[in-house]
Order: structure tokens, then C-alpha cells, then sequence
């Protein structure tokens, strides 16, 4: 029998990410995967800002940059009647703009899933040797005395393996075995349009070497689809839109037909062509009813399903994974009840509701659903969503209130006000440490961090206290210089106040100022976070 603490399912993005965050938390893991490896289409391609704050704290951003396209192509979108053709229109993603790179110490990056995969693979089990074991595929689960039992099937049906785990991740995508094992159901729009993914080996350099683009989007009155750039050279997506609408079928996008919409949206009938796979799909907007069952929990696509409009999807799900993953390695190493697990739910299901929602709205802006004579260009909130991706605001047990209001915006969707308010991301600021220019992101994503405002040197006495798990503290003026004297003002402390910042790179708890008892402050604050009170009852 295989037995660990955290079995994952599924080895796609979200759950290589899954087995990266639990090895650097320190719990014993096993990921299943029923495919023989990674993914050999591209899929997938943007990751946001946000995320690869997640990824640099992980170790894992350079390596993914190198693999992925020439970052020129991730400043513009494009339409045109053909490559060759007559341009439409552009767009430069206001994400991209000095005032959203302002919010953040890093950009957004595009990386195919084909591409990336690897690079997580390797993180992942570099960590966590054989961790990862491809062609096995969960069949059967069920919950025993606090425990998650069941059945792996390995690459032929008469080769199965029970298991027994403390706690299961269900990262097994759009499709989900375990969400329906659990019976979970989805609300949203279901099957909203249909589409086909088809990726490509030509040349499309003379047309897109002086105009560099991550999207082309192509607009014809016989064919919607879209380029979506993979190495910006010889490789590439091509995503036919509205299939029914245009009278494609499965049976008619032959390889041959499919070289021939490729020459036909390039606008060079005799352009070399090479089909490298065929993946046909319909979109979806969908969010599970219930994020959890007893100790199996769901990430990801067999979470949320977003529409493609906004390149949130991969994003959504990695951001879960970071989001659970210390919960689970404090309740296992008995600092905290297993009620904070509750706070996964509360925290992730509404903002995954937000997002899902916005991405049905770009889709529907588009018009993907019916046939079209001209170009329809996209809401003014597409890819300007910097609130999307910074600004989740979380309530749960696991953030300690403080009284004061939360930062106003007056569109969540397009707007982000830094803020030091519990259950905000912590935001970026320049600081100066051991004479090395840094971000405050830098400080976080390993563990919980107390920053302290000038004149806060009691808080190292407060944090160093028995019984609470290891922190790390920054007092500003004594560990770290403020750059531009703006931290204290952006996380909302005046002199001698503090923040924890949770593994998650999450405010979880603020002193304005120092307490009377600042031993005694920091102490409650863990024990609302990890639900202490409980946690002794238990005991």
C-alpha cells in the first residue's frame, strides 16, 4: 500500500505547482498523473504577474522566462483580416503599462503548457525525488477514520495499488474524477461555444518579426481564429473560433483542412505547414459549489473553469495551490486546528467567482457564440485587470481583522490601491537590504514574515516567544532600508506598528502601532489564525 501524508492528482500545471509548495513546506507528498507525461500541446501560455511574484518566490521564474517566448511578444494583441493582410486594430495590455509594472517587482510571462511543464517537473522532483508517478490514474476514493483511501490503476487495468493519505489535492482538471467521485457540482454556463486548438510548425517570421504580438487575432467572414504565439518563430497555436457557427465539425477539420485555414488566416496560400496535434474543446464558465469534502480538496480547473478571454485559468489554479499548501504543512506539523483548512474555501471560492465571471463578460463582448460579418473588439476591461490579479481581498478565520476599512476602488475589476489591510496581498515596495536593492516580495513565500515600522525592535523579543512557529523579521531602519520612504504609508503602520505576512505572501494580521503588550498581541493573532482555542480543546 502507498502511504503519505498529501496525495495530488494530476501532474499539470497546478499540480506540479501543488507538489513545489508542499516540498518547500516540508510534507511528505506522492502526484499521480493517468498521462505517460507532461503535456505535448501548448494550451496554456500566459501567466500573469501575480503568479510569477509566486513563481520568484518559489525559485522557479528565471528558469520559466528562459523557456518561454521572446518576451517582445507579450506588449501588444493584434487583429487583422490575414497576417498578410490588412491590420485592424492593436492593443497594448494596460497590464503592461509603467503604472502596472509599478504595482509589481516582475511582469507577466508567456510560456506554453508543453513548455513549462518540464520546468516545474524538474523543480518538483528535484525537491521531492520519484515523487511524480506518470501512467497512474486514480480510480477509486473514500473517506476512513480521518484518512482518504482508494485505488490507483497503473497502464494496464490488472496493475492497481491502494493508497492511504492524510489529505488529497485534486488538481485533475476541467474534468474532474474526484469532483464527481464527491459528487460536486458546478454553477455557470456550460458549453457556451466550441473550439478547436490546433498547433502548428511554419515559419510566420516575415510577418510577425516587425510587429510582435502574444495574440493575432483573425477576421474573416468565413473564419474567426486566432494565432497564438508559442516561440514567436516556427511554432504556434491556432484556435478556430465558434466551430458550429461556421459549419466545422470534427469530422471535417481533417489535418489537410486545418493547413488549409492556417494558409488561408496567414493569407499565403502556399506557405509550408506542419500539423503537430489537433485538440478540439468548448468553452466553459463554471466554478464548483463546494471547494472541499472532508480531506479532499479541489485546485484548479476541477475548481473553476474560466473562459480563455483574459488568460486567467492557469493562473486561478496555481494561486490555489499556493493559497493551501501551508495550511496543510501547519496543520500536519500540529501548529494549527484543522479548522484553518476551512479558510481555503472562504478565501478562494469568492475570488474565483470574480474572476470567472469576468472572463464570461471579455468572451461575451467578443460575440464568440454566433457567425459574424466584421471584428468585434473587446470590452475596455480585457487585459486590464489589474485588480483581477492583485487586488483579492480575503475574509476567513485566517485573517485577523483590524478595524479599519478596506481599500476603496471604485472598479475591482481594472483598479488596484496597495494596501496593507488583513487579507490584502502584501504589496511590493523597494527596500534596500545588506546594500542590495530588493522588493518586499523577495521577503515573502517561504514562511510567516513580521515587518516592523521604525522604532519596532520589540517585536523581535514578541516573535522569538515559545510557541509560535518561525518568523522572520525586518525592522525598517535596523534589517532593511525604505527606498523611498513610502512603506509605512502603503501598509498603513505608523512608527513601532508591525504585519505578519502569511506563507502566502497574504496579510494576515496588523498593528497600526505598538501595543501596550506586543508578546501578547502577536500570540492572539496566531491563535485566531490557526485557530488555537480549538486546537487545545481538541487536545
Amino acid at each position: 500500500m502507498l502511504e503519505t501524508d498529501v496525495l495530488v492528482v494530476g501532474a499539470g500545471p497546478v499540480g506540479l505547482t501543488t507538489s513545489i509548495a508542499l516540498s518547500q513546506h516540508g510534507v511528505r507528498h506522492v502526484v499521480v498523473e493517468r498521462h505517460p507525461g507532461t503535456s505535448v500541446a501548448p494550451q496554456a501560455r500566459g501567466i500573469n504577474a501575480r503568479t510569477m511574484e509566486m513563481y520568484r518566490q518559489m525559485g522557479v521564474e528565471d528558469d520559466i522566462r528562459a523557456a518561454g517566448m521572446p518576451s517582445r511578444f507579450g506588449g501588444m494583441i493584434l487583429w487583422a483580416e490575414s497576417l498578410a493582410g490588412k491590420e485592424i486594430n492593436r492593443l497594448a495590455p494596460n497590464r503592461r503599462s509603467a503604472t502596472g509594472q509599478a504595482i509589481s517587482p516582475v511582469t507577466n510571462c508567456g510560456c506554453s503548457q508543453d513548455v513549462l511543464e518540464p520546468v516545474l517537473r524538474r523543480h518538483a522532483e528535484a525537491l521531492a525525488p520519484s515523487c511524480i508517478k506518470f501512467n497512474t490514474e486514480l480510480c477509486d476514493l473514500r473517506e476512513e477514520g480521518g484518512r482518504v483511501t482508494g485505488v490507483l490503476k497503473g497502464p494496464t487495468s490488472d496493475v492497481t495499488n491502494a493508497f492511504r493519505a492524510r489529505y488529497v489535492i485534486a488538481a485533475d482538471g476541467t474534468r474532474s474524477f474526484v469532483r464527481d467521485a464527491l459528487g460536486i457540482g458546478r454553477t455557470g454556463e456550460k458549453d457556451i461555444y466550441d473550439s478547436v486548438n490546433v498547433h502548428f510548425r511554419a515559419d510566420l517570421r516575415p510577418w510577425v518579426e516587425d510587429r510582435p504580438a502574444s495574440l493575432y487575432l483573425i477576421e474573416q467572414p468565413e473564419l474567426r481564429a486566432t494565432f497564438l504565439t508559442v516561440n514567436g518563430a516556427d511554432r504556434w497555436g491556432f484556435l478556430v473560433h465558434s466551430l458550429s457557427a461556421y459549419d466545422f465539425t470534427k469530422q471535417n477539420l481533417t489535418p489537410e483542412r486545418c493547413i488549409e485555414l492556417v494558409r488561408r488566416a496567414v493569407g499565403v496560400q502556399d506557405l509550408a505547414v506542419e500539423i503537430l496535434g489537433i485538440n478540439f474543446w468548448n468553452c466553459s464558465a463554471m466554478v464548483a459549489d463546494s471547494f472541499r469534502s472532508g480531506n479532499v480538496f479541489l485546485v484548479g480547473d476541477a475548481a473553476h473553469e474560466t473562459t480563455p478571454s483574459g488568460g486567467f485559468g492557469m493562473n486561478l489554479g496555481v494561486q490555489d495551490a499556493q493559497n493551501l499548501a501551508w495550511k496543510i504543512a501547519a496543520v500536519l506539523r500540529g501548529e494549527a486546528a484543522p479548522s484553518l483548512l476551512d479558510s481555503y474555501e472562504a478565501e478562494r471560492r469568492p475570488h474565483a467567482l470574480e474572476v470567472v465571471h469576468a472572463t464570461l463578460l471579455n468572451m461575451q463582448s467578443f460575440d464568440r457564440t454566433k457567425r459574424q460579418a466584421e471584428a468585434r473588439l473587446p470590452r475596455k476591461e480585457f487585459l486590464n485587470e489589474r485588480g483581477l490579479i492583485f487586488g483579492a481581498q480575503y475574509q476567513s478565520g485566517a485573517v485577523v481583522p483590524d478595524g479599519s476599512e478596506p481599500p476603496a476602488v471604485s472598479d475591482p475589476v481594472t483598479e488596484y490601491l496597495p494596501s496593507g489591510y488583513p487579507g490584502c496581498r502584501a504589496p511590493h515596495v523597494w527596500i534596500e537590504e545588506n546594500g542590495e536593492r530588493r522588493s518586499t516580495i523577495d521577503l515573502f513565500g517561504r514562511g510567516f514574515v513580521l515587518l516592523a515600522a521604525a522604532g519596532g525592535a520589540a517585536w523581535r523579543s514578541a516573535a522569538r516567544q515559545h510557541g509560535l512557529p518561525p518568523i522572520d523579521i525586518r525592522v525598517l531602519g535596523d534589517d532593511i532600508v525604505d527606498v523611498d520612504q513610502s512603506w509605512m504609508t502603503t501598509y498603513g503602520v505608523g512608527e513601532g506598528g508591525a504585519v505578519l505576512v502569511r506563507p502566502d505572501g497574504y496579510i494576515g494580521w496588523r498593528a497600526a502601532s505598538m501595543p501596550a503588550n506586543p508578546e501578547r498581541a502577536l500570540a492572539d493573532a496566531f491563535g485566531q489564525i490557526f485557530d488555537r482555542a480549538l486546537l487545545q480543546r481538541a487536545v
